[in-house]
């Protein structure tokens, strides 16, 4: 009886689309080498992709544990993390003096950023989600400007015909490109690459966001996202604190954005901040989070489940179908789990 009730705590707890999205992935995997795709191929493919977009998922915890919603407005942190970058290129720093560098140039921008940010959802109290939607928009419209005016004169980055304004699309090759994929990286055979340095540094950024949820401050952020009275009650300032989670998860964005562009090689800018905002929202609450709770396990599931997904399903339906509509599945999947995750978000939230 007692393994009866325990199984079905964990399905509670853990959810059935949680559960059928998992054994879904199992058996992509186990099937990827009946249509022949290379198992370990894609095993480095996800755990590759995984690392590349856990922070950016990370990002949202902050937010959503001081009660001010999910961050929509994520790309404030992206476009900080893209100034960051570029500025790093401007300067031609490579290596780890390139990587840190580019974040250690973000972090004024996404403080000021996510500042600002703060100080406007702490206005709009209630309505958080949608005004960080229609902020982070109209921000990266402001930036397709902006990047055409900068005055950077990198021959790498600006337009050629031109000599000024900076290129839609950017490598990052010789300066710092996959320079934490390829620290300490494990290769076994010619396709299995084990992403060493881009894991620790992912488990690295996902410890001290648990430190600090435990630290006087993140319990006092907890406090006001999950009973902002009580908070009141003992003194906490709700605004004070959902000011501070709004600069950190803007600063984690920025990181993440620059930990992804090491790994895919390349700087996208324009629009491009955009449609990284709602895979990172819908992954976070595929791993289990809602509205006002998230927490490190939610990330991790999340992001490995969402990215499973879509780096499996196109390989193998692709295989199975002798074509390449690789781009299409991959929206397809991508889309239908974003689909899932908001609608999930809107029953929580009444």
């Amino acid at each position: 009886m007692n393994s009866v009730h325990s199984l079905k705590t964990f399905i509670q707890d853990f959810g059935w689309p949680r559960i059928i999205i998992f054994f879904f992935l199992v058996s992509l995997f186990i099937l990827a080498p009946v249509v022949g795709v290379r198992l370990d191929a894609s095993i480095s493919d996800v755990m590759n992709r995984f690392g590349q977009y856990a922070i950016l998922v990370l990002a949202l915890v902050p937010m959503i544990q001081s009660g001010a919603g999910l961050n929509f407005g994520l790309a404030l942190g992206i476009v900080a993390g893209l100034l960051g970058s570029t500025l790093s290129l401007q300067l031609e720093l490579r290596g780890f003096l390139g990587f840190f560098g580019a974040i250690g140039l973000a972090t004024p921008f996404a403080v000021l950023f996510g500042y600002l940010y703060g100080k406007l959802l702490n206005k709009v109290k209630g309505e958080e989600m949608t005004i960080a939607m229609y902020v982070g928009f109209s921000f990266v419209m402001l930036m397709c400007i902006m990047w055409l005016v900068l005055p950077y004169n990198n021959p790498t980055m600006v337009w050629g015909y031109a000599g000024k304004g900076l290129r839609t699309t950017i490598t990052v090759e010789g300066y710092w490109l996959k320079i934490l994929n390829n620290f300490l990286a494990i290769k076994v055979g010619d396709f299995f690459v084990f992403p060493t340095g881009l894991l620790l540094f992912v488990a690295l950024c996902a410890f001290l966001m648990w430190v600090f949820l435990k630290t006087k401050t993140g319990t006092a952020m907890t406090a006001v996202g999950s009973n902002p009275d009580f908070a009141r009650a003992s003194g906490i300032s709700a605004d004070r604190m959902r000011l501070i989670s709004v600069i950190i998860s803007t600063f984690l964005g920025a990181v993440g954005i620059i930990v992804y562009q090491q790994s895919f090689g390349f700087i996208q800018l324009y629009t491009a901040p955009n449609p990284m905002v709602f895979p990172a929202v819908a992954a976070i609450l595929i791993g289990g989070a809602t509205i006002n709770k998230a927490n490190i396990i939610n990330v991790i599931v999340g992001t490995f489940l969402f990215q499973g997904l879509l780096t499996m399903t196109p390989s193998v339906i692709n295989s199975i179908l002798q074509t390449d509509m690789s781009e299409v599945i991959r929206m397809i999947v991508s889309n239908g789990m974003i689909l899932y995750a908001l609608t999930r978000k809107a029953k929580v939230s009444k």
